[in-house]
């Protein structure tokens, strides 16, 4: 089936699709132009608010624009740049975990909560502690445990807080972070300069607290194995990049994200939430755009993947459109990758 744009009258992207009361929200950063130059950093994306849309017929129906539900001015702590985000229902009420810039120039993530999945949302005065990084997505496991993943590159700034135990860390702590200092892990022209041979920067997964205030314990990372069953090097064209995604497909866990500068798709099954997870296969080849930022979902029996382009805006990376095109699975469990036009 060909995809559809779902939302022309705005530019929208790092679409988290959730199933609220029998019915599709969508949860996108809201794309503007700021004015800002283009640069490895994502100074250009400046979102300041977020809306929440619904639909109730994937592929035809109409979509509601439930308006802004929340606005950076609104976050004490953040100073700009409200990235991705996600939302999950606990104990009939709805929770937004998002990321933004603080005052200091660092991304973190935080949490605003509402009655309703339309919003509007009410976030907590403080981020996470512990938080760092951007692109949260929030797993409510069968149990009712939730699971937060999170964790970008460059932009997202996961490469100052994270490395392999067996790199030195240098550098001063921040808060309850470590810094992560050159050569390993230090940049130049916009490269990074981790060598090829060393373990690939994994995302992070952390259980939150009975209220989904807080992480209940230290964040872990994600470790994806490669087809040898090693962990994946940072040289590997399918490594995590950024934009984790979460979903359960007959018991297993399927980990799917962005790959970044190879611009794929790709995803990866464990056994548990916290994995490791064994790499699958490529869902998406690049699309027009940085990043294939995306989210799946089942609906009325369906699978979905959510995603975007920057086709409308002729290729402006900052000005992206949200997607949506069936998906579905093989006897063995493997998604059978879409046809996108």
């Amino acid at each position: 089936m060909k995809p559809r744009y779902l939302f022309p009258k705005d530019f929208m992207a790092d679409p988290s699709a959730n199933v609220f009361n029998d019915r599709v929200y969508i949860y996108p950063s809201h794309d503007w132009d700021a004015g800002e130059c283009f640069d490895d950093d994502g100074g250009h994306f400046q979102m300041l608010d977020y809306h929440v849309l619904s639909l109730d017929d994937v592929m035809n129906g109409a979509v509601t624009d439930h308006g802004e539900v929340l606005h950076v001015n609104q976050v004490a702590w953040a100073e700009k740049q409200m990235w991705d985000n996600d939302v999950v229902e606990k104990d009939g009420k709805y929770y937004l975990v998002f990321s933004a810039k603080d005052y200091n120039g660092v991304f973190h993530l935080g949490v605003a909560v509402s009655e309703r999945p339309e919003g509007p949302f009410v976030p907590a005065p403080q981020p996470i502690r512990g938080s760092f990084s951007i692109d949260p997505c929030v797993f409510k496991d069968d149990d009712g445990e939730v699971y937060c993943y999170f964790g970008g590159l460059w932009g997202g700034q996961l490469q100052w807080y994270a490395a392999p135990e067996s790199l030195p860390v240098m550098g001063e702590p921040h808060d309850d972070l470590v810094t992560i200092g050159p050569p390993q892990y230090g940049r130049k022209n916009g490269e990074m300069l981790i060598p090829a041979s060393c373990p690939a920067l994994p995302s992070y997964a952390a259980r939150m607290n009975d209220d989904m205030s807080q992480f209940a314990e230290a964040p872990r990372p994600v470790v994806i194995l490669d087809e040898n069953g090693e962990p994946m090097k940072a040289g590997d064209p399918h490594r995590f990049f950024e934009a984790s995604w979460m979903h359960k497909y007959q018991g297993k866990y399927y980990f799917s994200y962005s790959t970044g500068d190879s611009h794929l798709l790709c995803y990866a099954i464990g056994d548990n939430p916290y994995g490791p997870f064994r790499y699958q296969g490529v869902i998406l080849e690049p699309v027009i755009g940085w990043t294939t930022h995306h989210s799946i979902v089942e609906y009325k029996g369906q699978w979905y993947l959510f995603h975007h382009d920057s086709a409308p805006s002729n290729g402006v990376t900052h000005l992206r459109s949200l997607k949506v095109v069936p998906i579905s699975y093989d006897a063995d469990g493997r998604i059978i990758p879409p046809v996108i036009e």
